[in-house]
């Protein structure tokens, strides 16, 4: 394929279900023209950024480069209205001064110290999940039973929520980031996507009254009462906040869990390897992190004139920084596709980096590690027991289905 049919792949959901087509259009990018313009009716102009090292720069500096007004690639009819088919505030669309103001909110619950103390009770939950595994009599699909529930669990419950809305939250995710998939979208009227947002909208304003009017010790509490710059958090920053944190604080997870496995399952030598040394648990994780990257993309927008290897980038374009080409780059991975839970180092940026470096990255790699080193020793034999599906996307996703047959100790 040619560069400009290679840089399809970045404005079309279904690219993002084929692996195997994304990764060969994205070798062909890095090779050829790893900054490239997309010029695509849907969308404004950009320039896909493709090799590990351009990205790990722009995402260095928060100056030259900044999130607002195109935090992530949407269709050109929601980013010229966004201000008004939005309303919310989010931490994705902060820059500085904002940003590390309304990060600090919430930042002691996701630091190391603050993860550590949730080790006993994530270990736990990741026994119930895996002996909930058990009890489907050796077939089930992994990620729809599993993967996505272990860490919708966690943080609803870090944030307080009713375990009878879980379901619901998973729901609106599903629906959210899948809206582009037709398994998962509310449905394919143009207004979809803003029913969704709505949904959120309504049900956390409500939280906020509530918690506002009872504060409890949990961090929906925490949010709702805090005082960036000694007044009261704002409604829509607010409610940003608890969006950002009950969508992709489960759902890249999930992908990540259901990713790694399939993965185990297509490199059967790895499998057998993490199995006969369990602590390589935390470089497996790892290494599926890389090898699912989750978060599919973000965008930065040149507050100067300026260049990325070379090419001329004006005042007020936009790049698209991708993670998932970034972390099969060959100047920076040895050997970028082949799957190996060892790997080490691994310089993977499905984290992000700089500024905006993931929230929840302690505690999605807790939650990653407690699962696998609960699952792994249990395993007596695994095989896959159907086609595994991947959602279409152009943000956010991972498998939708992985259906898997096995033997359990």
């Amino acid at each position: 394929m040619n560069v400009d049919e290679a840089a399809g792949v970045f404005t079309d959901p279904r690219a993002y279900a084929d692996n195997e087509r994304f990764y060969a259009a994205t070798a062909v990018l890095r090779r050829e023209s790893p900054v490239h313009r997309v010029d695509h009716p849907r969308f404004l102009p950009f320039w896909a950024i493709t090799r590990h090292d351009d990205v790990m720069e722009i995402a260095r500096d928060s100056q030259l480069w900044i999130n607002a007004p195109r935090p992530a690639l949407g269709p050109r009819s929601q980013r010229e209205g966004a201000p008004e088919d939005i309303p919310i505030r989010a931490l994705v669309q902060m820059d500085a001064p904002d940003h590390p103001v309304y990060r600090h909110i919430s930042a002691d619950w996701f630091k190391p110290a603050g993860v550590r103390k949730l080790a006993d009770r994530i270990a736990e939950l990741a026994k119930r999940y895996v002996d909930q595994l058990a009890e489907f009599g050796g077939e089930c699909d992994f990620f729809q039973d599993i993967a996505a529930n272990y860490p919708l669990y966690v943080i609803m419950s870090l944030l307080g929520l009713p375990e009878e809305d879980f379901p619901r939250m998973l729901k609106l995710t599903q629906e959210l980031f899948g809206a582009n998939d037709a398994d998962l979208a509310r449905n394919t009227e143009n207004s979809a996507f803003m029913e969704t947002m709505l949904d959120f909208f309504n049900y956390f304003q409500k939280l906020i009254t509530d918690r506002r009017a009872n504060p409890t010790d949990d961090l929906a509490s925490v949010i709702a009462n805090a005082t960036p710059r000694g007044e009261l958090i704002g409604e829509l920053e607010a409610i940003g906040y608890y969006v950002l944190i009950a969508t992709a604080g489960h759902d890249t997870t999930s992908s990540a869990l259901a990713g790694g496995l399939h993965a185990l399952l297509q490199y059967p030598d790895q499998w057998r390897r993490l199995a006969d040394d369990p602590g390589l648990v935390p470089t497996a994780f790892e290494e599926m992190i890389r090898w699912v990257s989750p978060v599919k993309q973000f965008m930065r927008t040149a507050t100067a004139d300026t260049s990325v290897r070379g090419v001329p980038i004006a005042k007020g374009e936009s790049v698209l920084l991708s993670y998932p080409s970034a972390n099969r780059d060959e100047d920076v991975f040895e050997h970028p596709d082949r799957f190996d839970v060892g790997r080490s180092p691994n310089r993977h940026v499905a984290f992000g980096f700089g500024a905006h470096y993931c929230l929840g990255t302690h505690l999605a790699r807790l939650e990653g590690r407690a699962l696998y080193a609960e699952l792994v020793p249990r395993i007596r034999e695994i095989e896959l027991a159907g086609p595994v599906e991947y959602m279409e996307t152009l943000f956010v996703g991972g498998p939708k289905k992985l259906p898997i047959r096995f033997k359990m100790a």
